[in-house]
């Protein structure tokens, strides 16, 4: 099996190291990269996009096929054109469910079409600064970019963290924002055990030890700020269909013990954990987490947002090995009853995805990481009403969305503590000083993706779509910064809002 991988080291070159020079560097060729990447050109500025691996196009590309969003007459531009693409792919006005291979493929197109240079594998290693402005960043194979403005497009906010701008990671206390949904939060009746789970390794003997994926952390108290990041998962794409149907694998190290708590969750007549499938075109799906143990690693990715590659690459395996053998492990073993273990064999995952990587998807779903903190945090008051930015460069429209943060025992049951779901008030703008350092720590640098927003309000706006929107303001932004020779802080916003109405983005 050709394993997914999120880093293999770099080779060190075989002739100098090259210097590349460009308008605008983009880190990051995610969806929203890619957006920035062509709006770049549209404005005929010369553009170096830099993939951190061999693919572009980011979750958008690997298994998230059903698209958040919660009101779709708040995407516009770019990001709404690419639906459209996608829909006329599939026969369609526009479709915000697809497959991933059909997704990269139009990312390819876009980029293509508009001449964007695509630099693979590329993994930012050091930032040199002059002032307040990058002067350039090296990769860990000696590349070095030169720009005038540079916009980290990653899920991890690691262009801004190398650059020293100012970010948190974890959840804020509500007392920091004035917030109620933030922090340590034990409300959380979805997706969570719905009977009584008992987390010892011997049923009722809490000196025998807690099983796997439990923590034994103190509880804390609601409201409470922590380091605890919301889970990542794997957006599985499955299929039905026996002429592309591949078998689950058997992952290297399966280790059932990790699935005790599921055992017991399935003892008790519950059968939930791909309760939230959406069927895509073409017999394939995106399989999402759903209910008190699925495909969301809980509690497994805390180190993540600012560890080295190395370490997010063991993260990562770990989480390919967990999801792949809680496949494995409702397939076959005799703990599941036959009844799972029969409509298990009839999924499988579809040989036309994935090719290089045996069919998996080749990208963990970072739900959250870093968010920078700037002159303006989006907080939970934006989402509902209280608070709105008057200078908007995109719209949010998504329920406040955190998944399990982490796995407990409360009460002497297994809970899962951590997620929000917030739903019933209508689109929000976002605030262009959001997406821009503090002028002092980095001037030529834009954040549509890490952008500063609050845990919870985070949890809205993190949607492709919006970060498409994001993206694409921010290569405006940085066009007007070049042509003023002025700071992205100090853009004219006036100026930025009439172009980005001009290219049917929505703000209001």
């Amino acid at each position: 099996m050709n394993r997914p991988a999120y880093f293999t080291p770099a080779t060190p070159p075989s002739e100098a190291p090259r210097l590349i020079e460009t308008d605008v560097c983009i880190y990051g060729a995610t969806s929203g990269g890619v957006m920035a990447a062509v709006q770049a050109r549209k404005h005929g500025l010369k553009v170096a996009l830099l993939a951190f691996g061999d693919r572009v196009g980011g979750i958008t590309a690997s298994g998230l096929g059903a698209t958040d969003i919660g009101n779709k007459r708040v995407i516009g531009g770019l990001a709404r054109s690419f639906y459209r693409s996608l829909g006329q792919h599939y026969g369609t006005d526009e479709s915000w469910t697809f497959e991933p291979h059909v997704a990269e493929g139009e990312f390819l197109r876009q980029l293509r079409c508009h001449d964007v240079p695509v630099y693979y594998n590329q993994r930012l290693a050091s930032v040199s600064k002059v002032g307040n402005e990058i002067r350039e960043i090296a990769m860990d194979d000696g590349t070095r970019y030169r720009a005038k403005v540079f916009i980290d497009a990653g899920y991890d906010g690691d262009l801004l963290a190398a650059a020293g701008v100012s970010y948190h990671v974890g959840r804020e206390s509500n007392a920091t924002y004035g917030e109620i949904y933030n922090g340590v939060h034990f409300h959380s009746p979805h997706h969570n055990f719905m009977q009584f789970v008992d987390p010892y390794r011997i049923a009722g003997d809490p000196r025998s030890g807690l099983v796997k994926g439990i923590s034994s952390e103190p509880l804390g108290t609601p409201g409470q700020g922590d380091r605890s990041v919301q889970a990542y998962n794997f957006r599985l794409c499955l299929t039905k269909r026996d002429d592309i149907k591949a078998p689950f694998p058997q992952p290297q190290g399966y280790d059932p013990e990790r699935y005790t708590l599921l055992a017991r969750y399935l003892a008790t007549g519950i059968w939930d954990v791909l309760y939230l499938t959406t069927h895509m075109p073409n017999g394939k799906t995106d399989t999402n987490n759903f209910g008190g143990f699925s495909s969301d690693h809980i509690g497994a990715n805390y180190a993540w947002p600012d560890a080295d590659y190395a370490t997010r690459e063991a993260i990562f395996q770990d989480h390919v090995n967990y999801t792949q053998g809680l496949l494995w492990f409702l397939s076959h073993d005799d703990q599941v009853p036959v009844a799972v273990r029969k409509e298990m064999a009839e999924w499988g995952l579809p040989k036309d995805e994935f090719l290089a990587t045996s069919h998996w998807p080749h990208e963990l779903y970072i739900r959250e990481s870093r968010r920078m903190i700037s002159d303006y945090v989006m907080t939970e008051a934006n989402c509902l009403g209280g608070r709105r930015a008057q200078d908007s460069v995109a719209m949010a429209a998504y329920t406040m969305d955190s998944h399990n943060c982490r796995r407990v025992v409360l009460n002497g049951r297994a809970f899962n503590e951590g997620n929000v779901e917030i739903a019933g008030f209508p689109p929000y703008p976002i605030s262009y000083r959001s997406i821009v350092p503090k002028e002092q720590e980095c001037a030529n640098l834009l954040v549509p993706f890490c952008l500063s927003a609050s845990h919870i309000a985070f949890g809205s706006i993190r949607m492709e779509p919006v970060f498409m929107a994001l993206a694409q303001s921010a290569a405006t932004a940085a066009h007007l910064a070049i042509e003023g020779a002025c700071p992205v802080q100090r853009v004219p916003y006036e100026q930025l809002k009439a172009i980005l109405l001009a290219d049917r983005q929505v703000l209001e």
